[in-house]
């Protein structure tokens, strides 16, 4: 039976942390800064964790 390939796109936007926990990066920091309140964008940086069912799809996708 083949090896099982990891999806690129999923290795691209999730990292796991030394604990196995899966981090990526908040949504709605992209662009159109201006639009934005300073206390929006600064809620919006930085990286937060996923947690329960969302961890276990991306684990499926990064073949972990």
């Amino acid at each position: 039976m083949p090896k099982m390939k990891t999806k690129k796109a999923a290795a691209k936007r999730f990292k796991r942390t030394g604990t196995g926990k899966i981090k990526h990066r908040k949504a709605w920091h992209g662009h159109n800064k201006n639009k934005k309140s300073s206390a929006r964008w600064r809620r919006a940086q930085g990286t937060s964790t996923l947690s329960g069912k969302d961890a276990k799809n991306v684990n499926r996708l990064l073949n972990k």
